[in-house]
């Protein structure tokens, strides 16, 4: 299949550039992946769209203020990304300007805190080894800027609407959005009426906002993320699986991380390690039966995803008619509930 065959018109204004003042109060496409069927709804309602039984799996990464801005020692400033924890207070990095970023680089930074650039990769990707005297994510919490996708050109008054209520495990640098709408409150409505909740943690690093470049969509290498789904977890999913509910993906990233973590016996594994899971049409999903979604960018890796689960007919004709209805697409969108 080709890039273009996932493409759609998106006038700009519906691009969302802040969050709703409630988060439940998002507009829901209910679409039916067997029939095509369309209803419109708002998000708290999602609550009878859920039976008894049913499990929703939520990804509880949070997100981390990864833009820093630092000085080499001859006072040139330089602004440096945080992508992805390899452990021990060492870093994958972009670095503007990279030209000026090169190995044995010493970056300072306020706080206490600098960084040594200890190689480039062949992307271009710094690694930089961190030092600092107090805690490192609770110097990133004083000095590091809430990273924001790059098509949200309002800044973030209030850093904690770019957070689900339910993020606990600090690593990403883009929100799973698809979470973003839940409550509390609805949570906890949905547990009182014999929902099950599960957690699983991918940390989404910035290969999320990155277009496939590839013509043909089976050239394209997706970006390899870190994830964890413990043993309490695992046997929660295996569990309700086994008895036949329904494992409700919230968001493509718990989709993906279920996905990669499926195992030959018919369960999820409880494990840590990477995934690079690339799904596109003609991809047979073997865990989730239902997915909670926002509306994702044409030609990107996210459409193709929901595309390869619902059909992409059906997609297209769905994301035209939230066009129509005048739906707000994105990170701080509308949510889509595909069963």
């Amino acid at each position: 299949m080709l890039t273009h065959d996932f493409y759609y018109e998106l006038p700009e204004e519906l691009i969302a550039q802040t969050a709703l003042e409630r988060r439940d109060k998002s507009r829901l496409m209910c679409l039916n992946k067997d029939s095509g069927e369309i209803e419109h709804s708002t998000f708290v309602n999602i609550i009878n769209m859920l039976n008894p039984g049913d499990c929703l799996v939520m990804n509880r990464s949070k997100v981390i203020p990864a833009r820093l801005f630092g000085k080499k020692k001859s006072g040139g400033r330089l602004e440096v990304f945080l992508l992805r924890d390899l452990g021990e207070g060492i870093w994958e990095c972009l670095v503007k300007p990279g030209k000026y970023a090169r190995p044995g680089e010493n970056i300072v930074f306020p706080e206490g805190l600098s960084g040594v650039v200890k190689e480039i990769l062949s992307d271009g990707i710094r690694v930089i080894d961190f030092s600092c005297e107090g805690v490192f994510l609770e110097i990133l919490d004083k000095i590091g800027q809430t990273p924001l996708p790059p098509y949200i050109k309002t800044k973030l008054e209030n850093p904690a609407r770019y957070q689900t209520v339910y993020a606990k495990e600090p690593g990403s640098v883009a929100a799973p959005t698809a979470g973003l709408h839940f409550t509390e409150e609805l949570l906890e409505k949905l547990k009182d009426k014999g929902v099950e909740l599960a957690y699983i943690t991918l940390h989404i690093g910035l290969g999320t906002f990155r277009p496939v470049y590839e013509e043909n969509i089976e050239n394209h290498k997706m970006h390899s993320e870190y994830f964890l789904i413990d043993e309490e977890n695992a046997a929660k999913i295996n569990k309700i699986k086994s008895k036949g509910g329904r494992i409700i993906a919230v968001g493509t990233t718990a989709c993906r991380t279920l996905e990669s973590a499926y195992n030959e016996s018919g369960g999820i594994s409880a494990e840590t390690g990477s995934t690079d899971i690339f799904i596109y049409p003609g991809y047979e999903f073997k865990c989730i039966d239902a997915l909670i979604t926002n509306f994702h960018l044409p030609e990107s890796t996210l459409i193709m995803l929901v595309s390869a689960f619902a059909g992409r007919d059906k997609i297209l004709r769905a994301y035209n008619e939230a066009v129509k209805e005048k739906y707000r697409f994105f990170s701080f969108g509308d949510a889509m509930f595909i069963y």
